[in-house]
């Protein structure tokens, strides 16, 4: 039976739009647990937090934690086959995961619900007997090491660790966490140590029932929930591990009041400035760090950011508290610098200490705090629902830390205004609790230390408060001020009486100019607006240089509109303005009530842009370095980058866009978008709580406004005009492959990206490459992942460009190089062909069930509908009733029918196989590069030399986008 108690009872507090219910309990085991019931959810999730990470690794064990999470998932006694759990989740429409943090691991899946009892009994057994063979532990020290290897490169985990580095040696906020051969393997074998006698011990001695935090979603009753939690978790066994807790601050005197330079891998500037200061978890209500990054964090008028652009030295900035935990905490700005901003560090700096002067000068504003406050609680009550499996994790990582009436709260309510606590925070905010990371290439060869995991060069240098307050004297004297109050925050949250419940979009309006489709919320019941406008112009994307002039002009738009719509997106209306392959496209999202302002305004600035050679200036610096910092992509990114350019017709390699960049100056572009614009056709979605008529108006403003003033912007397009997605048709029974040697000289991973074209989009088609898709998914990661330890990232999927669809496997490995993977790829298809052949008539009801599921899975809210919708209506297929289309389509299909697809367009050898190796050597495999060219292997594949001559020698298919009716051409 469950323990209960009368503070255990206590009530949680929930959004009033939220109609699930909660319980919380207490097993006699200690493990506490949050249960939820949601009748109308089609997935159930599950997540476990154990209160026990990375800070609990043995001294010369490094990643120890990390390695037994990886563990877990492999076998249990009561389900001894190896990765079993992971075959049924994937078999029964989930996913599953898990994370190791500093002081906690979490562990989480979501599934259909009709198999979850099952999924939960599975879960549960991680917790109660796992296995941990000898054989698995040794394949899964590669693993870790591999998903090391991937991060080696990577700015964020080199610059988080040298902070670590950069602290006390006695604290284990020091450590290194994620572990790798050399720690796991090399160095333990080397003392005499079985790392998996260790990781045994570890598990014994730390997993323990009273350290862990269970949340439970499901579609039940509260007590049929209760029922089956009790009996699956009750045997977890409770040792009454005292609760794990880390006194102490990581930085000593020895590591403030530094200045850290050090060497990134990708080009650009980058500041950072630590304060550790009392973590605010323990003021939550008070919320002194959400108060000081709001304001410190603002970009509008008069604020850090502000200043920083106007003068030409930050492209963003982002204040707020990270690395938090119970004991200690950080305060971080973060300045993302142009060059000229580099050159003037000391400015940049005096700056922000100028505004946490004027922020002590001002007090602590009761009317600030109160605004943020009723933002604050607007979104929480009008907060969107996210997929279960979300939700779990967000919640049980967090139960340790809060009581249990704001465990779905948290922090996300500051309602108590005490300004001695926010005071105390700002007091820590000082020269002499500071530490300054500044990273830049321009430091290389001027650095005379090394991080030891990662090799990072940096060096370091004292500073002085007194170096800081002359840094204060000698920056601009600049008019920084407080925001002003938020005219964005909504005050009309009604919800809209649609008398019909309209299921797809409808076509409300056409003409010359535009498209309107409309969709009203009868699901959700938020007083929330999805619109999106996409600007077709033909003039966008017709060659490398419009298609950077178009980049440009968005960027410069949103950072026009940035010190005014700020305001809106903190008040929680979200607005983006990008380009898309034919043009350029508008959202706006979040709460009706204001929404018409913020567009008109958008619309008003595009109609009168102009270009601002400083802001242009600025956006050109950034976008080069964002082309430069291409080659620095992952070697699986690279690989799907060939991918699409190889099939994607019309599509410009961004070295061609790099090449012409350098040669932009701002009165191109003002010569460019009157010509962009000239010629136009505009698609418009309007979704949510919004009327008909409303959106009628809003898309007869819009029009207005470009097509129908006295000397107007636009004209229509001609039919002739319409832009197509057409896609490359790779010729039937053929292997083609493209090979190319990893960007980066100093990456060692090595990609393949094998890609097989199917068909055009018809639903019987996808139904069967969806179903061999989700068959073949976890088997291909158990074999080519778990068991040949080809790579850390291991992935098939679905593939769909624009209608095309298609099967794809990406192997990211240093273990095998591109070649020998496509092999392995290839056996592993041959095996899987015997395997789907002896598929029981019962196994492939379940997973043709198990589908049917996933497609009958409801939409969790406004912005995942819109995005669905908006899909069919870019790629022109608008084909709004495709799930419940699909579901029909997949019933009727026979294991025969599947079988006879897989044997005609996808095993090895079939005729009319159509399939892509795209194959990137890292440098551990550049040896490989040319003789793979050369071999006997390779004489079985049409050899991509040149994309583009390629790309033109080759037939399309048909697009199924360009006109103004919805049909296909």
């Amino acid at each position: 039976m469950a323990v209960h108690k009368d503070a255990e009872m206590a009530e949680i507090l929930k959004p009033r739009t939220d109609n699930r219910e909660y319980k919380r309990l207490v097993l006699p085991n200690s493990l506490e647990i949050l249960l939820i019931s949601d009748p109308d959810t089609d997935k159930c999730a599950a997540s476990m937090n154990v209160n026990v990470g990375s800070f609990c690794d043995p001294e010369g064990l490094e990643g120890l934690a990390h390695f037994l999470e990886h563990m877990l998932f492999y076998a249990s006694e009561k389900y001894p086959t190896e990765d079993s759990y992971s075959k049924y989740i994937t078999e029964h429409g989930g996913h599953t995961n898990a994370f190791t943090a500093s002081e906690y691991t979490n562990y989480y899946f979501d599934v259909n619900a009709d198999s979850f009892e099952e999924a939960l009994d599975r879960f549960a057994q991680f917790f109660i007997k796992p296995l941990m063979s000898p054989d698995a532990t040794m394949r899964e020290i590669k693993a870790v090491d591999s998903e090391h290897q991937k991060n080696l490169l990577s700015d964020g985990w080199r610059m988080n660790q040298l902070k670590k580095h950069l602290s006390s040696p006695a604290h284990p906020y020091h450590k290194f966490s994620t572990g790798s051969w050399d720690t796991l393997e090399v160095r333990p074998k080397a003392k005499g140590i079985d790392t998996r006698e260790e990781l045994i011990k570890f598990y014994e001695e730390y997993y323990s029932a009273n350290l862990m935090r269970l949340v439970v979603y499901a579609k039940d009753s509260l007590d049929k929930i209760e029922s089956l939690v009790e009996s699956k978790f009750q045997d977890i066994r409770n040792i009454n591990r005292n609760s794990l807790s880390f006194p102490g601050q990581p930085c000593t005197s020895d590591h403030l009041q530094i200045l850290v330079k050090t060497v990134p891998i990708k080009d650009g500037h980058t500041l950072r400035i630590m304060w550790p200061i009392t973590p605010s978890i323990r003021y939550y209500k008070e919320a002194p760090c959400k108060y000081l990054g709001h304001l410190i964090g603002h970009e509008a008028e008069g604020s850090l950011f502000y200043i920083l652009k106007k003068l030409g030295w930050a492209t963003g900035l982002s204040a707020g508290e990270t690395d938090c935990t119970a004991e200690y905490s950080f305060f971080k700005v973060g300045i993302d610098l142009t060059d000229a901003g580099h050159e003037n560090i000391q400015s940049v700096v005096g700056l922000l200490f100028k505004y946490i002067q004027l922020l002590q000068k001002s007090g602590v504003c009761e009317w600030i705090f109160s605004e943020l406050s009723a933002i604050c609680e607007t979104s929480f009550h009008y907060q969107d629902k996210n997929r279960p499996a979300d939700y779990v994790v967000d919640i049980s990582s967090d139960m340790q830390l809060y009581p249990p009436r704001d465990w779905l709260a948290r922090s996300s309510l500051p309602s108590n205004f005490n300004p001695s606590t926010i005071q105390m925070i700002l007091d820590e905010l000082n020269p002499e609790n500071m530490r300054i990371f500044w990273e830049s290439k321009t430091f290389e060869g001027h650095t005379d230390l090394a991080e030891p995991w990662y090799g990072t060069c940096y060096s370091i240098e004292k500073i002085s408060s007194s170096t800081i307050q002359e840094w204060v004297t000698a920056s601009p004297n600049e008019n920084l001020h407080l925001p002003a109050a938020n005219v964005f925050i909504p005050t009309d949250l009604s919800i809209k009486d649609f008398k019909d419940k309209v299921t797809y979009p409808i076509l409300l309006r056409t003409s010359s100019y535009s498209r309107l489709w409309y969709k009203p919320d009868t699901m959700f019941f938020i007083p929330k607006a999805y619109v999106k406008i996409d600007f077709h112009c033909p003039y966008a994307g017709n060659s490398p240089e419009s298609e950077v002039l178009t980049d440009i002009f968005t960027r410069l738009l949103t950072d026009y509109l940035n010190e005014y719509a700020y305001d809106a997106q903190v008040a929680g209306l979200h607005y983006g303005i990008n380009p898309t392959d034919c043009g350029f496209e508008v959202t706006v999202v979040g709460y009706n009530h204001k929404l018409g302002v913020l567009l008109d305004t958008i619309v008003d600035m595009i109609m009168k842009f102009e270009v601002r050679e400083d802001r242009f200036a600025v956006i050109k610096e950034t976008i080069i370095k964002q082309y430069q910092n291409y080659k620095f992509q992952q070697p699986y990114q690279q690989a799907m980058y060939y991918c699409s350019l190889i099939q994607q017709d019309g599509a410009w390699p961004w070295m061609e866009q790099l090449e012409v960049l350098p040669n932009l100056e701002a009165d191109a572009l003002s010569k460019f978008v009157p010509l962009m614009l000239s010629k136009a056709f505009l698609e418009c979605y309007i979704a949510g709580n919004i009327e008909q008529g409303e959106a009628e108006s809003t898309i007869d403003k819009v029009e207005s406004a470009f097509f129908k003033n006295s000397n107007p912007l636009c004209q229509p397009l001609f039919p002739s005009q319409h832009q197509t997605n057409r896609v490359v048709k790779l010729g039937k029974g053929k292997r083609f492959c493209y090979s190319a040697k990893g960007l980066n000289p100093s990456d060692e991973n090595s990609c393949l990206v094998h890609c097989i074209q199917v068909h055009q989009d018809d639903y019987l088609a996808n139904v069967k490459l969806e179903l061999i898709a989700l068959v073949a998914k976890q088997p291909t990661f158990h074999q080519l992942r778990s068991v040949e330890q080809l790579g850390y990232i291991t992935v098939l999927m679905k593939r769909n460009i624009c209608g095309i669809h298609g099967l794809q496997f990406i192997i990211q490995s240093t273990a095998k190089g591109p070649s020998h993977i496509d092999q392995r790829v290839e056996a592993f298809l041959s095996k899987f062909e015997g395997e789907l052949r002896q598929l029981s008539e019962d196994e492939f009801k379940k997973n043709v069930n198990s589908l049917v599921d996933s497609k009958l899975e409801k939409h969790k809210n406004l912005r995942e509908e819109s995005r669905f919708f908006w899909k069919e209506i870019t790629d022109g297929t608008f084909k709004f009733d495709r799930k419940e289309s699909e579901v029909t389509a997949l019933k009727q299909l026979t294991q025969q029918e599947l079988v006879d697809y897989f044997d005609e367009f996808i095993k090895v050898n079939a005729t009319r196989k159509k399939s892509l190796s795209v194959r990137v050597y890292g440098s551990s495999h550049l040896s490989d590069y040319e003789v793979d060219k050369t071999s006997a292997e390779q004489a079985k594949y049409v050899n991509i030399d040149d994309i583009f001559t390629f790309r033109r020698s080759q037939p399309l298919y048909g697009s199924f986008r360009g006109g103004r009716s919805p049909t296909k051409l």
